[in-house]
């Protein structure tokens, strides 16, 4: 076994439906993939523990949204959502557990991808893995599909006509403040300056996969917030944004794919099965890049 993909679901919380888009993207990969471990982990939040049968004690939940962002649990003890990221991506680089493993794709989308766009940034597992990493060690690659809303590093954003311009904090003050920048960010968080968050997280190899037809502003699950609508007008339009961003920040150091997935909306197994999304999670066959 020589890749491990993790992929987070979205804010259902469906894990299940998203296992099922891993095992149809594995086939499509064809030898490439074959023995690919696959993970799916489920993110609880309080609701569930009203679910017939309810939870076990010692089983984590967040707040519905509070997962998404690295927020600490609510019970039963106050653990960030990355930190049990951070532990599952430990013990697949433990090579006493996994010896062949070279590779583990953190893939999420939707509200997964928000997850795995703000883990990309803070990882602390990662960080420590690239930086002690042993000879034939596992690395550590990121997908991001989707999310409503990025991570950004400093109080500029897209403007209607072109370019970027600083905030009206005034009007919005949620718009620089996390999830959607750096301010009052979560305890996992905290313990970096920005300027190291941004450094990580342009140092991650990393996949953004954007629905060409994710394009519909009044979609029923899309963040519709002041901070968010501060990010572009759809899902599209904000990712596109967001990679301009980072390229207009860092020129020639931005190195981050973009892939645009043709005919796919928000549609986590449609993102993941397609050309693009198999060559995202193992590296399968090229998917034409973005225009």
């Amino acid at each position: 076994m020589r890749r491990a993909i993790v992929l987070v679901h979205g804010r259902l919380r469906n894990a299940d439906v998203y296992f099922r888009s891993a095992e149809t993207a594995r086939a499509a990969a064809g030898e490439q993939a074959a023995g690919a471990l696959l993970v799916a982990p489920q993110f609880l939040a309080d609701p569930d523990a009203d679910l017939a049968g309810g939870l076990p004690p010692d089983a984590l939940r967040w707040t519905p949204e509070g997962w998404m962002g690295g927020e600490a649990a609510t019970a039963p003890a106050p653990i960030s959502s990355f930190e049990a990221l951070d532990a599952l991506v430990a013990r697949l680089a433990d090579r006493r557990l996994f010896p062949n493993l070279a590779e583990i794709v953190v893939a999420g989308h939707s509200g997964g991808g928000q997850v795995v766009q703000r883990y990309a940034a803070t990882s602390q597992e990662a960080d420590a893995l690239a930086k002690d990493r042993a000879p034939g060690g596992a690395v550590v690659r990121f997908v991001v599909a989707n999310p409503s809303s990025y991570l950004y590093f400093s109080p500029e954003r897209p403007m209607a006509g072109g370019g970027f311009a600083a905030l009206d904090l005034a009007t919005c003050p949620r718009a620089d403040r996390w999830k959607y920048g750096l301010a009052d960010r979560p305890p996992y968080a905290a313990g970096r300056s920005g300027a190291e968050i941004e450094a990580a997280y342009l140092s991650r190899d990393l996949t953004m996969l954007l629905g060409a037809e994710d394009r519909n502003p009044n979609h029923p699950a899309l963040d519709k917030s002041c901070a968010a609508e501060a990010q572009g007008p759809n899902r599209m339009e904000r990712g596109l944004a967001y990679a301009r961003y980072l390229a207009a920040r860092h020129g020639a150091a931005f190195r981050h794919v973009v892939r645009v997935v043709p005919g796919v909306g928000h549609d986590g197994d449609g993102m993941f099965t397609s050309p693009c999304g198999v060559e995202a999670l193992f590296a399968s066959e090229p998917c034409p890049a973005a225009p």
